[in-house]
Parts: structure tokens; sequence; C-alpha cells
């Protein structure tokens, strides 16, 4: 009765863990970028006792073991804006930013310009290109952005095309090893950022979430349902756990 308990127990924190992972990809569904989260779980096996002398062998213990969560890194949909600082990547690059705690990498192609004439993201981290920041002139216009991030302007009542400067691209071999750490932003983590020449860059598009909003509430009305079911069987589990002991204690006068 005990064993059912725990193993009801264990399914419990499992649901309690999936369901924070949907909900946060559901208040997700239309930040730019973001790449949704899957749960892994696991079934994890153990004896119900541990001594040598027992005639036969226990019957072993099924538990839910919450292993952890993985992301879906495909591309989402492009959305046009006709934003000349909108940028989508076609690939698997990410753009680099500069922040306070040093370089991170996003999806998040919602750029924008500071006062100091900067590329930058909405949070305002400055976008980086390969020669540093990308910085614009106060008589620039006409803002360009080629497919493999090269960026150029006509300067003042010029005609000539001016560049300033080349979007930083970046990939990773193993892209789960990236560390999410808000604002849409990752850090390397353990793994090591490689220039990305293959993933190219589409001005006046950008990348939308690639949560599919109606799969993850179907999952969370499912989640909700399992949970609820199994809080039931704990219920009537404990219910013949009570009742067992009254009926034990009742001794005959």
């Amino acid at each position: 009765m005990e064993n059912a308990l725990l193993i009801g127990l264990s399914r419990q924190t499992v649901l309690e863990r999936q369901l924070d992972v949907v909900a946060n990809n559901i208040a997700n569904v239309n930040t730019a970028g973001f790449k949704a989260d899957q749960s892994l779980f696991e079934e994890y096996l153990m004896p119900g006792a541990h001594e040598d002398n027992f005639i036969g062998r226990d019957r072993r213990l099924s538990y839910v073991q919450d292993r952890g969560t993985y992301r879906d890194f495909s591309q989402g949909p492009s959305d046009q804006t006709k934003n000349p600082l909108d940028l989508a990547i076609d690939g698997n690059g990410f753009l680099v930013v500069q922040t306070g705690a040093g370089e991170r990498y996003t999806r998040d192609g919602g750029l924008q310009l500071n006062s100091q004439g900067q590329l930058v993201t909405a949070t305002g981290n400055p976008v980086l290109g390969t020669s540093g920041p990308i910085v614009f002139q106060l008589t620039d216009h006409d803002i360009n952005i080629a497919p493999d991030g090269t960026v150029t302007v006509q300067e003042g009542t010029g005609r000539t095309d001016s560049i300033r400067g080349k979007l930083r691209l970046v990939s990773f071999p193993d892209a789960q090893r990236l560390l999410k750490e808000g604002s849409n932003l990752y850090s390397a983590g353990e793994g090591a950022a490689q220039p990305d020449t293959k993933s190219q860059v589409q001005q006046g598009y950008i990348e939308k979430s690639n949560v599919n909003a109606v799969a993850e509430m179907s999952r969370m009305i499912e989640v909700t349902r399992a949970y609820t079911q199994v809080s039931t069987m704990l219920q009537q589990e404990s219910d013949l756990h009570k009742t067992a002991i009254e009926k034990l204690a009742d001794v005959p006068s």
C-alpha cells in the first residue's frame, strides 16, 4: 500500500514539472524566436526489498523519474514586417549580442537603434558584428542587410553604399548544451560558438515562436486530467490504509 502511494507521488511530481514546462511554452507563444521546451521522463525500476533470504524474487517497483528537458530548435514560421531592422535567420545560426555578463546568443531578430546609433535588441543589448558593435551615423538611411549579414547604408545625399559592418552569425555543434538565461538569450554553457557561414539573414521578417499553441493547450489539459486521476487514486489508497488500521485496531473483547 505504501508502494502505491510512493509511486503515485513520483508521478504527481513529474506531472507538476511537466505542467510548468507546458505553461512556459504557452506564455511564450508570441515571443519572437522562442524555442519550445519538451519534457523527458524515464522509468525507474527498483526492488521492494533488499534482503537476500526471501523465497522468490521481489516484484520490481516502477517509478516515474523526471530526467530533464530538451529544446526544440526547429525553425519557427517567418512573419513579414517590412521593417528594415527586423531579421529572421534561415538556418541554425544565432545572433551574437553583448551583455553585462558577456556574449550571449539569440534568435530574436526584432532589432532597433539606440540613442548612440548602435544596433541593439529589444532589451537594449548591442548586436555584434565581425568587428564589434554595429554603429550607424545620423545621416545614414536606406539600411540594407544582405543574406550574408553585410549591413550597408546610403550616407547623406550620396547614392554610394557604405558598409557599417557584418552581422556575426554563430552556430553550435550541440545546441542542446545552450543554457536559457531569460530575455530570449542563451549562454554557450559547455559548448563553443562556431562561425556560421550556411545560415542566411532575411531582412524585413521576424521568426515567430515555434510553439504549437493548440498542441500545448491539449497537452496542458492531458496533464491536468492525469494529475487529478492520480490524486483520486492516492486518496482511495489513503482511505484503504485508514480502514485497514481501524480494522486491525478493533480487537474483539
